[in-house]
């Protein structure tokens, strides 16, 4: 026979007919429903006042919103919008404290914009994916050639309205401006191709800093792009500056600024006289102009000789020690490790990377001498170093300049 089923509001109604038509006691009654003497009463109440639709659940919104705001603030709001139509909520509840300032409370920015989104006058924006900063600290560049700062100066127009993109890279140290090139494009080749003559010309850097724009980094693993790989197989280090904050490479930042007040304030009417601008600029800067952070000499007086570090005519194969295994990365991104697929990125497809087990938990992932992040083997997934690990085979690389890695017996 099978079970017959109830809701609960029969249940309530028979729970009254008893009590009311049966003369049921109450607590023997409630303790047969499985309920308590109080909400036994509470639905007793319920049908004395306003009968059996009185049993059924109440809404439980309240009845006073605490961030409910009233229709005269409305209305400020919306006069507010319509005047200034780009302005979003912060503006507008200063707007308001302007405007009203004996007010004893104003609404929330977070309630001014759900307002606003609820009226329609709102526009999502989706979120950009950033590159991922290097999580540990910054080098502190305290001798030439020890840490290069690169980056493109904002783009402008020649008075032909050629668009200039210039390429622009120092020394840290001395602020030494050892490029300022336009490019046509900021691309990997462009790019990469104007850093090889900077590198025949000056030598190999350890560390170059960056911001988390392209073609210095991308969305990918750690935040390296191709030509942070590159870097890397010379034996230079990418670091890569928080999003939000150029102070953290703020000589280079400075060089901008007296790079654009000297050479685009007006700018050039073609982009060969503008370029011609910025060799002048760098005779200039380098040899003549006096800094005041380098105690009123010339960046050309504070930077030593050219880095012994040469680039070289091919890169060098990776070898890693002989207690990290080496893993091909297939040519979708990705390896195998301990049976598992982990995705790396598209960039290093066909190249080695060396997997260093520390203990049951982790293991570090390792592409010649630079960290690329911390294998976690609970649930598989490859996480950002935020401290710099020991590296073994890259002592020998910084301390004698040079560019092959600790050898190990096979690849």
């Amino acid at each position: 026979m099978p079970w017959s089923v109830t809701c609960v509001m029969e249940q309530k109604v028979k729970f009254i007919i008893d009590l009311l038509e049966n003369n049921y006691n109450m607590t023997e009654l409630c303790d047969h429903y499985g309920i308590s003497r109080k909400t036994g009463y509470k639905w007793l109440e319920r049908y004395n006042s306003s009968g059996i639709d009185a049993l059924h659940d109440l809404s439980r919104r309240p009845h006073n919103h605490p961030n409910e705001i009233s229709d005269e603030i409305k209305d400020l709001i919306l006069s507010i919008k319509q005047r200034f139509p780009k302005w979003g909520a912060p503006k507008i509840r200063n707007k308001i404290q302007r405007k009203h300032p004996n007010w004893p409370h104003y609404p929330a920015i977070s309630t001014i914009g759900l307002f606003l989104h609820k009226q329609g006058l709102t526009i999502h924006r989706r979120r950009r994916r950033k590159a991922t900063p290097t999580e540990y600290p910054l080098t502190n560049g305290s001798c030439s050639n020890q840490v290069w700062c690169a980056d493109f100066k904002g783009h402008f127009f020649t008075q032909d309205r050629s668009r200039c993109n210039p390429l622009t890279i120092s020394d840290h140290a001395s602020r030494y401006l050892l490029c300022c090139r336009h490019l046509e494009r900021m691309s990997y080749e462009l790019v990469k191709m104007q850093f090889e003559r900077t590198f025949r010309e000056y030598g190999l850097p350890k560390v170059i800093r960056t911001d988390n724009g392209s073609p210095f980094a991308s969305r990918g693993l750690g935040g390296l792009s191709r030509l942070s790989y590159w870097w890397i197989r010379l034996g230079i280090h990418p670091e890569r500056i928080q999003p939000g904050h150029p102070e953290q490479n703020g000589c280079h930042e400075r060089i901008h600024k007296t790079l654009k007040s000297h050479t685009a304030n007006p700018s050039a009417k073609t982009i060969t006289s503008q370029q011609k601008r910025f060799d002048e600029f760098c005779i200039e800067y380098n040899h003549h102009r006096p800094h005041e952070a380098l105690g009123m000499c010339t960046p050309q007086e504070c930077y030593r000789p050219p880095s012994i570090r040469e680039i070289p005519s091919r890169l060098p194969p990776i070898n890693y020690p002989e207690h990290i295994q080496v893993r091909r990365v297939r040519m979708h991104g990705d390896i195998y490790y301990l049976g598992r697929r982990l995705f790396m990125t598209e960039s290093l497809s066909d190249e080695y990377v060396g997997i260093e087990r520390i203990d049951e938990d982790k293991s570090l992932l390792w592409y010649c001498d630079y960290p690329l992040g911390e294998i976690d083997h609970r649930n598989w997934q490859i996480k950002a170093i935020k401290s710099r690990p020991f590296i073994s085979a890259a002592a020998e690389i910084n301390e004698h300049n040079s560019i092959k890695v600790l050898p190990m017996s096979s690849v």
